[in-house]
């Protein structure tokens, strides 16, 4: 380790960082360790693994799968001796299959272990989305029911027309001699005129 020179004095380490280990600055990343097993993206492999499982879990594949065996078989009963390449129990394709398993299944478990994250955040965003329209519903309710109250003390159209109308009755019901028509006489008009 180089020595500091601060103020015109030497400045050496010391303590337990000073016998021999190299400084390690922070403001420069490490250099890239070399790795025993290979790297891969584990998005991409997430891909890789949905194709699959969503091919394992169509009818097409399930035909494949039969008209394999079916060869399979067929060609190791009828082939000639020395063609065939698994006899009867036909402990080849046993293994065969069981292989075709192990891979299949925890591919299909990855596959569902990625749906389920995006139907969770799926989920996540329909119950933000949900609250936001509860909100804005809620918040339109109060402004229509702010804009009743507002419009019972305004005059409408309905109200003018109904008191002008109540004027015309009141005119119309004048006494050529200028005197008024009270109410209670018009009731009594009426029953007099009915007779």
């Amino acid at each position: 380790m180089a020595p500091d020179r601060e103020g015109g004095r030497e400045r050496t380490a010391s303590g337990a960082t000073a016998a021999g280990r190299p400084r390690v600055r922070l403001d420069q990343p490490r250099p890239p360790r070399r790795r025993l097993l290979p790297e891969w993206d584990p998005e991409a492999f997430g891909r890789l693994s949905e194709r699959i499982a969503r091919f394992l879990g169509t009818g097409r594949f399930i035909v494949w799968m039969t008209v394999a065996i079916i060869v399979w078989v067929l060609w190791n009963i009828f082939a000639p001796t020395d063609l065939r390449f698994d006899e009867y129990p036909f402990i080849f394709l046993t293994l065969m299959l069981s292989l075709q398993a192990s891979y299949a299944a925890p591919l299909i478990l990855l596959a569902q272990n990625r749906q389920d994250d995006r139907d969770r955040v799926n989920l996540e965003q329909d119950r933000k989305q949900n609250e936001r329209s509860i909100a804005d519903t809620e918040y339109l309710t109060r402004e229509i029911a702010a804009l009743r109250i507002g419009l019972g003390e305004v005059a409408t159209r309905d109200w003018i027309r109904s008191e002008l109308q109540d004027v015309l009755k009141e005119l119309d019901g004048h006494r050529p001699d200028g005197h008024a028509v009270f109410p209670a006489e018009r009731s009594h008009r009426r029953d007099t005129d009915d007779r």
